[in-house]
């Protein structure tokens, strides 16, 4: 690591911030603060984005066998989102620094002016030295309504912020040539920049305190790598593991990041599930989006539409295989964009600075 961080996200995960027994770890809790705050007296700007908060109300709350798992978790998040913020509010103002809490779901993201509008609080709170702690908000964001867990929102709002750096907090020093268990496994110190192949060290198991896995991590870190974040994968029950961090001594996976994309990019790189439509691509059209150039999508390319969409939603980018190659802020309606299917000197379908592939996060 030879830049000098300014802006940070760090994602607490919900296997950091218990103990074996699925209760809350203060003490972790406690010197994970301290670090925090030691980052931001150094002058970085410093946002959490915390799990555990159904951890926090997990052994507060009997339930009877009618109620459904949906509507457990959900009280739970209710509950233990009172109780992990106030924790960390009393441990920050300790220390002299007061936190803001925000709770989002996905749809707070589905449009360019919500994702703008949220990028304006952190950064305000940011700018007035108030440290944002986030969180999704579990007591109304169910099934098909959530992030895949807090990875994702912390890449996204890694993005969103334009944060330099995003570090992956979990219960293991990064991610092993191997399985972390076995004593001849070695962590992967880098990830260089467009690497691929790196999937296949990740087993599928992932935290019965969580929704993600390492497979998430992986997935989301390449993601922010690709948007121009410096990414790494740590330790968070290794003490000092911020301060190892600052000094640039932190046993990590680190992620190499590509050169900084345009806030429009990262919008749509983290915005999969808001897609309203389809456009399938011919193979000199791919190519031509493959080609490493800033090269938009053409009608000449498209091969068909389908979907009901407007100017300025999310459309998937399909090739002739059924093969998602992408994502695109649409320029026309569905309607118009079929009237323009394989027509040649007309405006771009999608424009390169909304455009994001998926092959650049490929793990």
């Amino acid at each position: 690591m030879n830049y000098q961080p300014q802006r940070v996200v760090v994602k607490v995960g919900s296997n950091v911030l218990t103990k074996d027994d699925g209760s809350p770890d203060r003490e972790r809790m406690a010197k994970l603060v301290k670090q925090l705050v030691f980052l931001k007296e150094q002058g970085l700007q410093v946002v959490l984005v915390s799990s555990g908060a159904v951890a926090f109300a997990r052994n507060t709350i009997n339930f009877d066998d009618k109620t459904e798992s949906v509507v457990r978790k959900q009280i739970l998040a209710s509950v233990g989102q009172i109780d992990i913020i106030y924790a960390y509010k009393d441990l920050f103002h300790a220390e002299g620094h007061r936190v803001a809490q925000i709770v989002v779901t996905p749809q707070d993201f589905l449009s360019r002016r919500h994702f703008l509008n949220i990028k304006g609080c952190l950064s305000g709170l940011l700018n007035h030295g108030i440290i944002p702690i986030i969180n999704e908000n579990d007591a109304v964001a169910v099934t098909e309504l959530m992030f895949t867990d807090n990875d994702e929102l912390a890449s996204m709002t890694a993005a969103m912020i334009d944060a330099d750096t995003l570090l992956l907090l979990t219960n293991v020093d990064g991610i092993y040539n191997g399985h972390p268990d076995d004593p001849a496994a070695k962590v992967i110190e880098r990830v260089r920049r467009k690497s691929t192949g790196m999937g296949r060290y990740i087993t599928s198991s992932k935290s019965s305190l969580g929704r993600g896995g390492m497979q998430s991590k992986l997935k989301m870190a390449k993601k922010a790598a690709y948007l121009g974040i410096h990414v790494f994968i740590a330790n968070g029950n290794r003490d000092n593991v911020l301060h190892d961090f600052y000094n640039k001594t932190l046993s990590a996976t680190y992620f190499e990041p590509e050169s900084s994309k345009p806030n429009p990019k990262k919008w749509v790189a983290h915005s999969d599930n808001f897609a309203k439509g389809e456009v399938v691509v011919n193979e000199g059209a791919r190519e031509a989006l493959h080609a490493g150039e800033a090269n938009s999508l053409l009608p000449i390319g498209m091969v068909s539409v389908s979907g009901d969409f407007s100017k300025g939603d999310i459309i998937r980018i399909i090739d002739e295989k059924g093969e998602e190659i992408g994502l695109g802020k649409a320029e026309y309606g569905s309607k118009k964009a079929v009237g323009k299917v394989g027509m040649s000197k007309q405006k771009p379908m999608v424009h390169y600075n909304y455009l994001y592939l998926f092959e650049y996060h490929s793990i």
